[in-house]
């Protein structure tokens, strides 16, 4: 697949919140934030094997790393890709804000990201590589 990369301008939510409607809210804002960028008119990618990257850029006080990566992923079924079954790659970050981020090789949009100050999630999903690239 070619790769897609979005931003979500809004703290994540947990997976652990007790408000299951502010969850499933976030759910529809992180799609709607998806949509915009995917093709419109292209079916989900079928083909197994997907890396699913999470960049976190955080204030005081973030959600666990952990457990904003499911919602996410749920949001972007039937969209970006026809299962999260599909995901055998994960790789989360979180990166304070307020502590220096070097930029220098980071992709345009997560740069962006960064330069804004504000909490948001930088989203990408790519074919997965062979497991020794990884390690």
């Amino acid at each position: 697949m070619q790769t897609f990369e979005f931003i979500i301008h809004k703290r994540p939510v947990s997976l652990q919140t007790k408000n299951r409607v502010n969850l499933q809210a976030w759910k529809a804002f992180v799609r709607g934030e998806a949509s915009k960028l995917w093709i419109s008119g292209s079916p989900p990618v079928a083909s197994p094997a997907l890396r699913f990257t999470i960049v976190y850029l955080c204030d005081d006080s973030p959600a666990d790393i952990d457990n904003i990566i499911k919602p996410i992923q749920d949001a972007l079924v039937g969209l970006v890709f026809e299962d999260d079954f599909l995901v055998s790659d994960v790789d989360s970050h979180r990166r304070f804000l307020q502590e220096p981020i070097d930029v220098t090789n980071l992709p345009p949009l997560l740069r962006s990201g960064v330069a804004e100050g504000n909490e948001c999630v930088y989203v990408r999903v790519s074919d997965a590589q062979d497991l020794r690239s990884y390690l």
